[in-house]
């Protein structure tokens, strides 16, 4: 594929661990000027620091997505670094699975999930839009999940603030229409990622899968064993666990294309996944 990346200017949220990281250093490893935003500024200026020990471009910034605020001025950041911002991805989230009867617990955690994977994505990509509009041409990229495709017992609050993320995405690119793109990212099946670490209640998880769990949990222990190695190779058919990178490539596969070429939805699965419809 032609190289659409070099030279773009490229704000990641949630830079400092997981797909953010992995994707601002792949998109600097192909050329992008990267700013990379993380609520964790000094998780997001070793990412930025590596990326530039390696010959890459890259600045950090601590900013919040829940503050517009902040992420406006993460925006201005990258304009005055880089002189524009081509790419906006807004990859910050957190997903605290839980019932409703844990309500007691889980509140603080659903309150928080609702400002940073809707009110995040919102201020992340209004942060940018005069900007782009300015320019005549930009790209967003939000991260969405396959828990926002239907309700799922579980996941109320996180499905929730994810459909809304699939939903305010269309209306944004309906609105900026040969200006902005904007591309849907729906990740599935990734269990080695950050996220497993903000659940609130682990037995949540089981909505998604239903009545497959006994088979992810049989299979899940033949991946960790080691007794199935086709489980965790990409290259067989067989594959059935994604890992972090599967995600950050697919990421990176959507901006790598032509000013006039846009991925509007991907999900991305393993193969061999037959757990999550």
């Amino acid at each position: 594929m032609a190289d659409h990346i070099a030279g773009k200017s490229i704000i990641v949220t949630g830079a400092g661990s997981g797909f953010g990281k992995l994707t601002a250093e792949k998109l600097a490893a192909d050329g992008a000027r990267v700013t990379c935003v993380d609520v964790d500024g000094q998780a997001a200026e070793a990412v930025a620091v590596a990326i530039r020990a390696q010959g890459g471009e890259a600045q950090a910034i601590a900013a919040d997505v829940t503050s517009i605020e902040a992420m406006r001025e993460a925006a201005q950041s990258a304009v005055l670094a880089y002189g524009a911002i081509d790419v906006m991805i807004n990859n910050a989230g957190t997903m605290p699975l839980a019932f409703i009867a844990d309500h007691a617990s889980a509140l603080p955690a659903w309150e928080r999930c609702i400002d940073i994977n809707f009110k995040g994505v919102m201020h992340g990509s209004i942060a940018v839009y005069d900007q782009m509009m300015a320019q005549g041409r930009g790209h967003v990229i939000n991260l969405s999940s396959i828990y926002g495709n239907r309700p799922t017992a579980g996941a109320a609050v996180y499905g929730a603030t994810k459909a809304a993320v699939d939903y305010f995405s269309h209306a944004f690119r309906q609105e900026a229409r040969g200006k902005i793109k904007v591309t849907v990212i729906k990740p599935t099946g990734v269990v080695a990622t950050g996220l497993v670490k903000t659940v609130v209640n682990s037995a949540a998880g089981a909505g998604i899968v239903g009545h497959h769990m006994a088979g992810f949990y049989e299979d899940y222990a033949k991946l960790a064993s080691g007794e199935a190695p086709e489980l965790s190779d990409p290259e067989n058919i067989g594959h059935a666990f994604l890992t972090p990178e599967h995600i950050a490539d697919a990421i990176v596969h959507a901006v790598n294309q032509p000013w006039g070429v846009s991925i509007s939805d991907m999900t991305i699965r393993a193969s061999g996944d037959h757990y999550v419809n």
